[in-house]
């Protein structure tokens, strides 16, 4: 069971490739991406031109750099200090193989965690991703003092942006719906136990990036994945307006109050574009 931050993931794997062999089993648990720059350019460029194959869920690193083949992922509603206070809690083991899946639930069900299985893999590891970008929201609009209205718009909207970006990354509607996809970023964009949503509601306060990073012991994926996700979707053609805005608030000058008004001034007239 890997749970490594997705910026030193691939190294681990590599330190450790030497003593896994095919008949290994792996479930990784990192809820991140793994990214290969285009030549010639650095994380901090604007406009970088990143395609699918630029871009590695953990599970496409561990089939890289080692010779495992059962490969799976935990997915779901898992805010690890609740999970340690012994809270009713579940998950969803995804992989390709049931033999993972039945493995996973053998080892982690008890009466008070619930283990689901799930063959799409790609989708389930990207559902844990991309919720991270909404979670950062949820914590801005909770950081100005807006309230349920608010937060339920934004995670059906959120919802609809991180099934598009999912299926172009090669994800499955079906994924997002589940425990793993509508189950997690419930539970992420209503907990100041988020790492994610903890950023955002900094940022909301009037705290710069820098700031909240320096004085966070653990990592918030959702800020390196929305830096991966507004550039792949602006060199591929396609809108993620929340993606979007949300890199203009960490990484520009753009404000949480500025990045919501333009959000709420967006003419769409479709509420399920995604069936």
């Amino acid at each position: 069971f890997p749970v490594v931050s997705s910026s030193g993931f691939r190294e681990v794997m590599r330190k450790v490739a030497p003593y896994l062999y095919p008949y290994h089993r792996l479930i990784h648990g990192t809820k991140g991406l793994d990214v290969t720059l285009p030549d010639g350019y650095t994380a901090d460029d604007t406009n970088l031109p990143l395609t699918r194959s630029h871009i590695k869920t953990m599970s496409e690193v561990i089939l890289e750099e080692t010779a495992v083949v059962k490969v799976g992922c935990l997915a779901g509603p898992n805010l690890a200090r609740e999970i340690a206070d012994k809270h009713p809690a579940a998950t969803v083991v995804a992989s390709r193989f049931d033999s993972v899946i039945a493995e996973g639930q053998r080892l982690l069900r008890n009466d008070l965690f619930q283990v689901y299985g799930n063959k799409d893999l790609i989708g389930i590891e990207l559902t844990g991703v991309l919720k991270n970008i909404i979670a950062i929201a949820a914590g801005a609009l909770s950081g100005l003092g807006f309230g349920e209205n608010a937060k339920a718009l934004l995670i059906s909207r959120g919802m609809v942006e991180m099934i598009h970006l999912g299926k172009a990354l090669g994800g499955n509607t079906e994924a997002f719906i589940g425990l793993a996809g509508i189950g997690d970023l419930v539970a992420t964009c209503s907990s100041s136990l988020s790492r994610n949503f903890t950023v955002g509601y900094r940022l909301a306060q009037g705290e710069t990036l820098p700031q909240i990073s320096a004085s966070m012991q653990e990592v918030a994926e959702g800020v390196n994945t929305v830096r991966i996700m507004k550039n792949f979707a602006q060199y591929n053609g396609f809108r993620a307006p929340i993606t979007e805005k949300l890199y203009q608030v960490l990484f520009e000058d753009l404000t949480v109050e500025e990045a919501l008004q333009y959000l709420m001034k967006i003419p769409l007239n479709v509420d399920i574009d995604f069936l």
